[in-house]
């Protein structure tokens, strides 16, 4: 698959969202929509009022990255809603392949989040059961972190088993993501990027956009996975 990029608004002005939105409208492949609520990260932003309106004006698919408590009670109405991806966090699930399940039955692309510290292994068995793995490259709660390089490894030992099983899953990085970063994510096997600053702190958030996208594809078509 190519690379997608999916820049987050995390970093966008949050007076005024469907602007922001459109300024990338032309360059990427999702808008990535983080939403936390300040029990399970020190963090709170937006929820599903703010999605649901962001949906009547966006041109691009949204990117839901659930980073809240109960996500088994809330995931299935952002896909409900629109969302055409919902990531629940497997720290904060009870039920995630319930979850997950109902996630794609409300017809949505269903995610799995995993924090840097939080092994990838443990995780194969249920990869059938997602559309998306997405891993954590800072800890969760806040834009404009540093890169976790040691998050690379575990990047790549989930593309192992990924190609190991043979599925159609995607593999996300989320945080510190730039032009700086992007070349190891993608040789390491990731193949869709969440960028926010790097994006949304740019004069040009479109142009970063697809500065992204050309180091990502150039990267990719090196990489021996």
């Amino acid at each position: 698959m190519a690379p997608q990029i999916s820049p987050s608004i995390l970093s966008a002005d949050f007076a005024r969202l469907a602007d922001e939105v459109a300024r990338v409208a032309d360059s990427a492949d999702w808008v990535h929509v983080d939403v936390m609520d300040n029990h399970f990260v020190p963090n709170l932003t937006l929820g599903l009022p703010v999605v649901q309106a962001l949906l009547d004006h966006s041109a691009l698919p949204l990117d839901c990255h659930l980073m809240i408590e109960d996500p088994d009670r809330w995931a299935p109405q952002y896909a409900e809603a629109g969302a055409k991806s919902v990531t629940i966090h497997a720290e904060a699930a009870k039920a995630p392949i319930r979850t997950l399940r109902a996630i794609r039955a409300a017809g949505a692309r269903a995610g799995l989040g995993i924090n840097p510290a939080t092994p990838v292994d443990g995780f194969e068995d249920i990869l059938g059961e997602i559309d998306m793995l997405l891993l954590m490259t800072v800890e969760p709660g806040f834009g404009g972190q540093r890169f976790l390089d040691v998050v690379l490894p575990k990047i790549r030992r989930a593309r192992e088993l990924i190609k190991g099983r043979d599925l159609p899953v995607w593999l996300q990085v989320d945080g510190g993501v730039s032009a700086e970063t992007i070349e190891r994510c993608a040789e390491a096997g990731a193949d869709v990027f969440v960028a926010g600053s790097a994006v949304y702190g740019a004069d040009d958030p479109a142009e970063a956009v697809r500065r992204l996208r050309a180091l990502a594809e150039e990267a990719t078509a090196k990489a021996d996975w």
